[in-house]
């Protein structure tokens, strides 16, 4: 069980770093966006949200088949996902979400379906704004917490 949780915990910090190399874009599209009014950008900006919502589905998706040892099933399985990281499993391992984490993570997890279900020039600046403008202080919250679970997963793999 030590060297799963010591890969997982590897895979996690990878996946962190990548992450924000996504919340960079997001910004960066963002001023953009608003410098010039070129709404190509807008475009930019919601493929990066949905990448970075999809990320974490990765991780969440990992920790779920790894530790938990279940993955949701069925129609609301994204959304039922999210909601099983926000839950101490006891003798398992601890919650990987705070409550105020998985709320703001269930906006990103909603508007990812969004992109997946309608043209990009039907997205809308003001619906997208408050996750863009958001999204810096989410993932400081989110690596904190994030790292506080590779350190239960490192202290885990190392003691068995």
């Amino acid at each position: 069980m030590s060297r799963k949780y010591l890969a997982l915990a590897s895979r996690i910090k990878t996946e962190l770093s990548d992450i924000e190399a996504v919340v960079k874009r997001i910004t960066g599209g963002w001023e953009r966006l608003q410098a010039t009014g070129d709404d190509y950008y807008l475009d930019s900006v919601a493929l990066n949200l949905h990448t970075f919502y999809s990320a974490l589905e990765r991780i969440f998706t990992l920790i779920a088949m790894d530790i938990d040892g279940a993955i949701p099933e069925g129609l609301s399985w994204h959304q039922d996902l999210l909601i099983q990281m926000k839950v101490e499993i006891k003798k398992i391992r601890p919650a990987v979400l705070s409550q105020e984490t998985y709320q703001m993570l269930d906006e990103y997890r909603a508007f990812r379906h969004v992109v997946r279900n309608v043209y990009t020039f039907n997205l809308s600046c003001d619906k997208i704004a408050p996750l863009v403008n958001n999204i810096e202080s989410l993932f400081t919250r989110l690596k904190r917490e994030m790292e506080q679970f590779v350190r239960f997963l490192e202290e885990a793999g190392e003691s068995n």
